[in-house]
């Protein structure tokens, strides 16, 4: 039995991967009267998008009598270890849903297939190459097909915006006038932004790209840590606004997400960064005649932000590898990933399903402005580094906070992330 790595890793060099070689019936058809069963494991949790990922169930398998797919609970919090253990007993579901920096671990250990032969040039061709980046192996294989996506986004509280003269118009909102907003909606002792920053990283390398940070250079265990001025824009700037232009409440910094939006709805910030699937928790939880928008894309010198989608897979050692792969085809199909993006508010990775949204929607509720906060969204530098995982957990989280907690200067953070990855990577 292989011996199956543990802790997730990010993207490196993958393995050949044995989609067909595992001496089953991986790709044959069923034969006449017999009845295929694929099991799905699905992630999904908001009401909206299970019922969304049940109906696709549902509408394949009514096209599809002789394959029928049965739809598996899971859960984010624990997918991981439950992959470990179904790998290493052969019981793996037969499409599994995870995110790109989950898979690539199980890929390096060759236990995912190389759905290549089996995706249609439709769905190929749908999906940006940037996108497609982040789930293949170092020859090209892809092992995953990637559907939904999560942006970095800024809402605003529409009266407070309105009330102050800031306007959340044209395509993109440059950090200097996110900055000079917060700056104008501080007073009477409520803030211009909250910024539920307890776990930093993923946000800092992510909206990093927007001033072209690397972080690293290289790939694999051989990459070098790489701390310059461009790596460290964002901290320094969500430092300066909190601590300087007193534009960002410093607790809010040591909140989640969730943590800061009772504040949001209060009127205590007229303005939060935030995944854009905080849409979704707005509309449940917003009370009766809240008004919120999101604005336009964060600009430094580009738009561009980390891609790392949520992956629908299959397990090499698979019985019905193209039964498998056929699904997560129908799965992509611009109304079915349009469905569960909906649902979840998050960014479907192919155009038509964007287009889908788009027309569902009007653009209304901040959708035009989500939408379009994808579409420069790429494979990062760090999504390439092997240690990366154990960098995040050990260095860069605490290093930010203290940071973040005015505990340290910018010189002394750099340093950390610089001297932490040789650390790890020895």
């Amino acid at each position: 039995m292989k011996k199956l790595l543990v802790g997730f890793l990010a993207v490196g060099s993958l393995v050949a991967l044995a989609a067909c070689g595992s001496g089953n019936d991986s790709s044959g058809d069923p034969a006449p009267g017999e009845k295929i069963t694929l099991k799905f494991q699905s992630l999904a949790f908001q009401k909206t998008t299970v019922a969304a990922s049940k109906k696709i169930v549902a509408d394949w398998n009514a096209a599809h009598p002789d394959v029928q797919v049965e739809y598996v609970q899971g859960s984010w919090d624990s997918v991981h270890d439950q992959l470990v253990t179904q790998f290493q007993g052969s019981s793996a579901p037969d499409i599994i849903h995870d995110e790109s920096a989950d898979i690539t671990g199980f890929a390096n250990q060759g236990y995912l297939a190389d759905l290549t032969p089996y995706l249609s040039q439709e769905t190929k061709d749908a999906v940006p190459a940037g996108v497609w980046d982040t789930v293949k192996s170092g020859d090209g294989k892809i092992i995953a097909a990637p559907t939904l996506l999560q942006s970095y986004v800024v809402f605003g509280n529409s009266a407070l915006l309105k009330q102050a003269g800031v306007s959340a118009t044209g395509d993109s909102l440059t950090w200097d006038q996110l900055q000079a907003d917060a700056k104008k909606l501080t007073t009477g002792g409520k803030f211009g932004l909250g910024w539920g920053l307890k776990s930093p990283t993923a946000t800092v390398l992510n909206l990093g790209m927007n001033f072209d940070a690397a972080f690293f250079e290289g790939t694999g265990r051989d990459a070098k840590a790489k701390i310059g001025d461009a790596e460290l824009e964002v901290p320094k700037r969500i430092h300066a606004m909190a601590y300087t232009d007193k534009s960002i409440d410093p607790t809010s910094l040591t909140q989640s997400g969730s943590d800061v939006l009772p504040g949001f709805f209060g009127g205590k910030y007229a303005m939060v960064v935030a995944g854009n699937y905080t849409a979704q928790q707005m509309v449940e939880q917003a009370p009766k005649g809240f008004q919120w928008e999101v604005l336009p894309p964060l600009k430094g010198t580009s738009e561009k932000q980390a891609a790392n989608p949520q992956t629908l897979s299959v397990p090499a050692e698979g019985k019905h590898i193209k039964q498998s792969a056929e699904f997560i085809d129908f799965f992509m199909k611009a109304e079915n990933l349009a469905a569960v993006g909906q649902g979840d508010w998050l960014i479907p990775t192919t155009q038509p399903a964007r287009d889908a949204i788009q027309k569902a929607t009007g653009g209304k509720n901040g959708w035009a402005q989500t939408l379009a906060s994808g579409t420069e969204m790429t494979k990062a530098p760090f999504q390439s580094v092997e240690n990366y995982p154990k960098w995040k957990d050990q260095i860069a989280t605490p290093a930010l906070q203290e940071f973040l907690a005015n505990k340290t200067d910018l010189a002394t953070l750099g340093q950390k992330l610089n001297d932490g990855w040789g650390q790890v990577n020895s």
